[in-house]
């Protein structure tokens, strides 16, 4: 990260962009170098100021913020972490923004008066953009770059007498991104069941869900509490919500909870669902740890080996956060490192037989 984040605000709200740029300066590690008040200004003042991160706001007069974020991924990749609005609209808009290549997201808020809860939030999620780089990571994320799933797994995996039931997967920043590379690439009839955290704010992962359902080739949906876990099928984690797995009458049920079982800042937690799998599935399941801040599932992905479990990580050289990966690679927790677009065909090296 440099030194001094440069950022440049687009907001078509002279209101909106007089608070922002207000919070940011009030770091001391953030200059705002201009403004811009809708997708044209932007993408000229972009090419002037050159900045090291921009502020987009998702819904803008003229040419949207979507199409601004689209060019701008084309013309001078830059990171970008968008304000959106907590609505149905909002959240696709959102999803389809980290897709196309937003970095991270912060929701605007709906009336003025908690506008303050963006003054913590909004200039970390800058300085953390900063270190990000873009086009390296949209590069390797690039749809031909995709593998086709290899038709016989490695001797080491086809010798295993294992068979893995589950995958767990857990990721946070640059996650939506990730997981849509990672469903688009799997192939129909996945001998393994899937469970997905990602972090996110309340209001958004049901959109995702469908989302990855309507890209993929396996249905996915945002779990329900008692909502059954099946081969085939991925489960992702409500935001707001603990996601356990546990097993009744002989099936293995999702059981979602307001409760934290284990100390730990999110919610959905990685460890909180991986230290359930890890009770459930025992040795028979498969911990995958990609993109994003910090080390949730690290806790969670030991439990799952002691038990005799396999550990895969995304690569640094893919990840647009390499911190929950590095902590479990660190840890000697994996037994593949791969860049994204690996990771699907070796799930299906860890499941196939």
């Amino acid at each position: 990260m440099p030194s001094q984040v440069k950022v440049l605000v687009v907001d078509d709200s002279a209101f909106m962009r007089q608070v922002i740029i207000k919070m940011l300066e009030a770091d001391p590690e953030i200059k705002v170098v201009g403004y811009a008040r809708d997708g044209q200004e932007a993408l000229d003042k972009v090419q002037r100021f050159k900045p090291d991160v921009v502020t987009m706001d998702v819904e803008m007069p003229g040419i949207s913020g979507l199409e601004t974020l689209e060019q701008l991924m084309c013309q001078a990749p830059t990171p970008v972490v968008m304000l959106s609005a907590v609505t149905t609209n909002g959240a696709q808009a959102t999803i389809k923004a980290l897709e196309l290549g937003a970095v991270d997201f912060v929701t605007k808020p709906e009336k003025r008066t908690e506008i303050g809860q963006l003054a913590n939030e909004l200039p970390r999620k800058v300085k953390m953009a900063a270190g990000v780089q873009v086009a390296k990571v949209c590069r390797l994320r690039k749809p031909e770059l995709l593998l086709t799933p290899p038709k016989t797994p490695p001797k080491f995996f086809a010798a295993s007498k294992k068979q893995i039931e589950v995958v767990a997967v857990g990721t946070s920043t640059g996650g939506p991104a990730a997981l849509h590379t990672l469903i688009r690439s799997l192939p129909p009839g996945l001998p393994a069941a899937m469970l997905i955290v990602q972090h996110m704010p309340p209001g958004f992962t049901a959109t995702l869900a469908q989302r990855l359902n309507d890209l993929g080739t396996i249905p996915v949906k945002e779990a329900g509490d008692g909502d059954l876990v099946q081969k085939g099928r991925a489960l992702l984690a409500p935001a707001g919500w603990q996601m356990e797995v546990v097993r009744e009458d002989g099936q293995v049920r999702v059981r979602l909870s307001k409760e934290t079982p284990v100390e730990t800042l999110f919610k959905p937690s990685v460890d909180v669902l991986f230290l359930s799998v890890a009770r459930v599935y025992g040795g028979k399941s498969l911990g995958v740890v990609m993109t994003g801040m910090g080390n949730d599932g690290l806790r969670g992905l030991k439990a799952m080996k002691e038990q005799g479990a396999y550990g895969l990580a995304e690569a640094e050289s893919s990840c647009v956060v390499y911190g929950m990966p590095r902590a479990v690679v660190e840890a000697g927790l994996t037994d593949k490192v791969v860049p994204l677009p690996q990771i699907a065909g070796e799930i299906i090296n860890f499941v196939s037989r």
